[in-house]
């Protein structure tokens, strides 16, 4: 009975304080499935949120903001979301999620879709990627007054989608901009922005047993490692044909993965792409403080330089 007992409780893989997995496949989640945050209609904060399912994938499901007070036939810009979390951790429902996502849509007066990817171990990557791609797809589905979702259908401003993400979210921002450039995007649709708040990236040169790249060997076991164009910008040919106008980087001076935000940086820099990239550091903060200390000035400098990257493009 003790070697049973030994054998089921043997962990396999553990990233305190956030998350541990045992050799029998159970997973233990600490972030991201506690303190989930109920959607509400005219909350407090004069924002409307509801869950919904996504093409009937099973597990896939995304959580849809807009501001309570809105004007008929007004017209806002959309801002599909990727959390972060390494692809095995993270929730739009959890209220650090929830919070920021409805912070950004009260500041920036928009509609957002906040995607539910599926996670490892039990969904490994590509399923994450994939995941985020068809949420994307579904919210295109929305123009010219089609979809399943009201509110995307008649105040959604599809000239003005904005892809945003924060750690593995920023990485997912990327992926999917870099495939709508090769697969392009339905007619009349136009990924006007991508940020990308704080991203992982992997740098050959550098990679090594932090927890950013453990996570990734963790979470995409079939991965090349750290040459994989997924998640290294530089083995990336896609670069140069990435699928927006627009690209902002937030980058966090104590940030123990700057150096991949700017190894991205340079490489879309030096790629031939011929959109508008811009830079953003925080001086004196680590990874996605904005997130955990949400209140403090930093973070709300972060959340209206994010608001004004939104608002500046105008439908034109």
């Amino acid at each position: 009975m003790d070697s049973v007992r030994s054998s089921t409780s043997e962990v396999a893989h553990e990233f305190l304080p956030y998350f541990r997995a045992y050799k029998d496949g159970r997973v233990e989640r600490y972030f991201g499935t506690t303190d989930i945050v109920p959607p509400s209609l005219n909350s407090h904060n004069g924002i409307s949120t509801k869950d919904v399912q996504i093409f009937q994938v099973e597990g896939l499901t995304a959580r849809v903001y807009m501001p309570s007070t809105i004007s008929q036939g007004q017209k806002l810009p959309v801002m599909v979301y990727y959390h972060g979390g390494g692809f095995f951790m993270g929730s739009p429902f959890c209220a650090t999620y929830h919070n920021h996502v409805a912070s950004l849509v009260a500041e920036a007066c928009i509609v957002a879709v906040s995607v539910d990817y599926r996670l490892a171990p039990e969904h490994p990557v590509p399923v994450g990627y994939e995941d985020s791609w068809v949420a994307l797809q579904w919210v295109i589905s929305h123009f010219n007054g089609d979809g399943p979702e009201a509110w995307l259908r008649e105040y959604a401003d599809f000239q003005r989608v904005f892809l945003v993400g924060d750690s593995i979210g920023g990485n997912i921002v990327h992926n999917m901009a870099a495939r709508a450039g090769v697969e392009g995007l339905a007619a009349g649709v136009r990924i006007a922005g991508a940020c990308l708040v704080q991203p992982y990236f992997a740098m050959k040169e550098s990679a090594g047993t932090g927890v950013e790249d453990r996570s990734w060997l963790f979470s995409c076991p079939t991965t090349s490692g750290f040459d994989d164009p997924r998640v290294n910008p530089a083995e990336d040919s896609r670069v140069s044909r990435l699928g927006c106008s627009k690209v902002l980087i937030f980058l966090a001076e104590n940030d123990d993965i700057r150096e991949r935000g700017l190894l991205y940086y340079e490489t879309l820099k030096k790629s031939g792409w011929e959109g508008e990239i811009e830079i953003v550091e925080t001086e004196g903060e680590k990874h996605v403080f904005h997130l955990f200390n949400p209140n403090c000035e930093k973070a709300l400098a972060l959340l209206k330089r994010l608001a004004s990257f939104i608002n500046q493009d105008k439908a034109t």
